[in-house]
């Protein structure tokens, strides 16, 4: 098995063994807290240009399968693992963890220190590195994880959308006989969501509320989705800065006032520009699935599911007519807001929660009562 190294732009460089594909990929390097749900976050769209460090010591021991592909492939640039397990223990199992990422072209690095990784981010901050593997020179990689592009800036949500509109209609199944989970209620609202890198379990939690779905890209103007005739509009997960979506901000803009809106993650950051607001690049970003958010107007914390790198800035809304509702209690970021007069609400974090707690599955139930009140009106 080949040696690896993971070079930071700062000049460190962590050795390690070389899993999954012997292939060298740069991207920004962040981590994740997440216990469980490893596969998920390989598949998650929102890790598009980023090189991913697990803080769970051990990844790969229940191997991969199909069903928690969130989807068609994975889009971290690289993983990086203390312990990376070649041997996969699961009745779920299809293939290993490492199988699926070679055959995927994703390169690994395992034996890493990832506790001492994890601390340089978060007291520096995120940095872009490369995997390196074999006989490669430290100071060339260095080098190259200098010359990546900065996350600040770049548009990746339309690298990552899809080029056509499409249906959905698969729900939501439970993972074991012992899970409850509800019955799918009747697709009584047409939604449709744009893709800015948007997660099937976000689309299977829509399905199971009771809502038919039709995916559009994210280049999709406001005048297509109207003519769509929707009950409503949802504005999906993504990676990147939300800040060039210019256009897509402009769209949603227009959407405001006209049908109830919901949006997610970077569909939050997206609404926030459109109400205007402005966002910033946080230090190390949130991720991970146990971030504790005050719901403001319940007065409960939810311990919710989180990736993201980008935040919105609760002092740019000079606007009145936005409330914050959400409040991170880490680091008091925003977390949620809603428009006081139209339909229209969002939230930072993953309520579809793939992996995650299920603390915020009411937010589906909210847009349904948004959609089903906005009906009768």
């Amino acid at each position: 098995m080949d040696d690896a190294l993971l070079a930071l732009e700062d000049g460190t460089v962590f050795e390690g063994r070389s899993f999954g594909a012997r292939e060298h990929r740069t991207g920004e390097v962040v981590f994740n807290t997440s216990i469980t749900g490893y596969q998920e976050i390989f598949t998650d769209p929102s890790y598009c240009g980023q090189i991913v460090c697990l803080t769970n010591p051990q990844i790969g021991n229940y191997g991969a399968n199909e069903a928690d592909c969130e989807s068609g492939k994975p889009f971290i640039e690289g993983l990086v693992v203390r312990e990376f397990s070649e041997l996969a223990s699961n009745w779920r199992s299809s293939e290993r963890a490492n199988d699926f990422l070679a055959r995927h072209g994703i390169p690994v690095i395992g034996e890493v220190d990832t506790r001492k990784l994890v601390r340089k981010l978060r007291m520096g901050g995120v940095l872009r590195g490369i995997i390196g593997v074999g006989g490669v020179d430290r100071e060339e990689l260095i080098a190259r994880a200098r010359q990546a592009p900065s996350m600040a800036g770049l548009d990746l949500a339309t690298r990552v959308s899809t080029g056509n509109a499409y249906s959905w209609s698969e729900t939501v199944e439970p993972c074991s006989p012992s899970e409850r989970i509800g019955k799918t209620r009747p697709a009584e609202f047409k939604v449709v969501a744009y893709d800015f890198g948007i997660k099937r379990n976000i689309l299977r939690r829509l399905t199971h509320a009771g809502c038919q779905v039709t995916v559009v890209p994210a280049s999709a103007s406001a005048e297509d989705v109207l003519a769509l005739n929707p009950d409503g509009v949802f504005l999906s997960n993504g990676p990147g800065d939300p800040e060039p979506l210019e256009y897509q901000a402009s769209q949603v803009r227009k959407l405001i006032g006209k049908k109830p809106v919901f949006g997610i993650c970077l569909g939050h950051q997206i609404l926030g520009l459109a109400l205007g607001g402005k966002t910033f690049k946080l230090k190390f970003g949130h991720r991970g699935g146990n971030h504790p958010v005050l719901n403001r107007l319940t007065n409960k914390v939810e311990i919710t599911a989180q990736n993201h790198g980008f935040a919105v800035d609760a002092d740019s809304f000079a606007d009145s007519k936005v409330e914050l509702t959400h409040i991170n209690l880490n680091d008091h970021t925003v977390e949620g807001l809603r428009h006081r007069e139209e339909p229209v609400f969002c939230v930072q974090y993953h309520p579809e929660a793939a992996p995650g707690p299920h603390d915020s599955h009411y937010l589906f139930d909210d847009f349904i009562s948004l959609m089903k009140e906005s009906k009768r009106s």
